[in-house]
Order: structure tokens, then sequence, then C-alpha cells
């Protein structure tokens, strides 16, 4: 029952943003929307599922708390820019008149199955009863350090490019020492903690693994690292640099400058 309601609940609410982006002509509010959707399945899943309470609760709540935050930080950022993102401008000049159409399923369709998938560790977690144990502690520090990453990360960037003195230079500073993407690796590492909480059920939890699977492939090969750097090295001094010192993804001590 719970995966049918989610189902649902995800398809009614990509297909008002859709709406929503027809109006204002700007798919980017699919952005900010997206963590929110995670929250809409987590409140689902308590509601209905028939786990664990103590394990719902927090499954809730960490779904939320980072929901909240990140779709937060997506809206003041859009805001800041004031256009639509050049990506689904991008799509706009290649698709014409066909573009309503055509992201009601490469973008809002797309990202609403992504959402299904991904939140599966959340959905069973709540769904299938079992005693709470280590791989749930284990999941809770998991996320702990990933939130601390991606929220700390989104902090230090908004700070370095709120200075005009920054425009155009390559932040270096803070968790950006020691990855070229804290925000990425903490998303990472919160939805590997969800799974781990969800691995506390069992054999049912294991499954979701799919889930981190399909948001670790986003960060780091498809819309997230990847995509991102191609054009940063056009527009970043001294990006090549910045590469050759410090980790793509996973934190690390940078390396001297210099060294191979």
């Amino acid at each position: 029952m719970i995966f049918v309601v989610s189902a649902l609940g995800i398809v009614v609410l990509m297909l008002a943003v859709w709406l929503v982006s027809l109006k204002l002509r700007d798919a980017s509010i699919v952005d900010p929307i997206w963590p929110l959707g995670f929250v809409l399945v987590a409140w689902i899943g308590f509601a209905l599922g028939d786990g664990e309470p103590a394990r719902k609760w927090l499954l809730a709540i960490l779904v939320t708390v980072w929901g909240l935050r990140l779709s937060g930080y997506l809206f003041r950022r859009n805001l800041a820019h004031g256009e639509e993102d050049y990506r689904y401008q991008a799509m706009r000049r290649k698709h014409g008149d066909r573009f309503p159409i055509v992201s009601l399923y490469t973008v809002f369709g797309l990202q609403g199955l992504l959402m299904f998938v991904v939140s599966l560790p959340v959905q069973v977690g709540m769904e299938f009863e079992g005693a709470l144990g280590i791989f749930d502690i284990l999941g809770v520090i998991a996320w702990v350090v990933g939130f601390y990453f991606e929220s700390v990360g989104d902090a230090q960037l908004a700070r370095f490019k709120a200075d005009p003195s920054n425009q155009g230079k390559v932040m270096d500073q803070g968790l950006w020492r020691y990855t070229r993407h804290p925000n990425y690796f903490g998303d990472f590492m919160v939805w590997w903690g969800h799974f781990l909480i969800a691995a506390s059920v069992g054999w049912q939890g294991w499954l979701t693994i799919v889930g981190p699977i399909v948001m670790s492939t986003l960060l780091m090969r498809v819309s997230g690292a990847k995509l991102l750097e191609k054009g940063l090295k056009k527009r970043r001094e001294g990006y090549d640099d910045y590469i050759a010192r410090t980790s793509e993804f996973f934190p690390r001590p940078p390396r001297p400058t210099g060294t191979p």
C-alpha cells in the first residue's frame, strides 16, 4: 500500500509543479521541489507503514530536516539568479514550442521516477518491522556526516559567492579544500545513511541498495559533479590547478602544489 500511495503522491506533485512551471516559464522550479518530494514520501510512509515506530520517527525526522534545508537553500539560490537555470534554457532553445511537453517527461517525469527509486530505503524502512540495532546507529552516523558536509559546504559557497571580490575565482576554502564537491559528497552520505537504517529491517531493506546506488551515480557521474565541472573549467581561472590538488569527490587532504 505504501509504495502505491507514494507513487501516486509523486505523480500528483510532479504534475502540479510542471503546470506551475508552464505558468512561470521556468522549469528551474523543479530543483527546490525535488527534496520536498522526499519529505512527502517520508510522511506518507509514516502514516501508512507498519514498521517499528521509533524507526519511522527517525526516518521521518531525518528526511524532513534534510529536505527542508536543501529546498530552502535551492529556493534562495534560484531567486538570487533571477532567471531559469542555463540547463533548462538550453533545452528550451533546442525543443522550441515542444519544450512544455518534452519537459513533462524528460524533466518532471524523470525526476519523479528517480525520486521513487531513491526513496525506496525510506519506504521500506517505514513499512517493515525490525528491532533497532547497529545498522540504525551506523545509518545515523553516516547521515550526520553527510548533513554536515552538505549544509556547511553550501553555506561556505554562498558566503564566497556573496563577496564581489571573489567573482571568477575558485572556491578552495573550508570543506572545499578537501573535496571539490562537499555538498554532493554530503548528499551521497545522507542517502547511504538512509539505506543503512532500512537494512535493519532485514532482507527487504538490503534490496533497497538500488536507491543509494542510483543517487550515487547521479551525483558522481551524471547530473552532479561531472556536469558541473564541464562549465567550471571554462568559467573559473585556475580550476585545473584546483583539480590537480583537490579530491574530486571523497574528502582527503589537498596535494601540495606541483604534486603530480
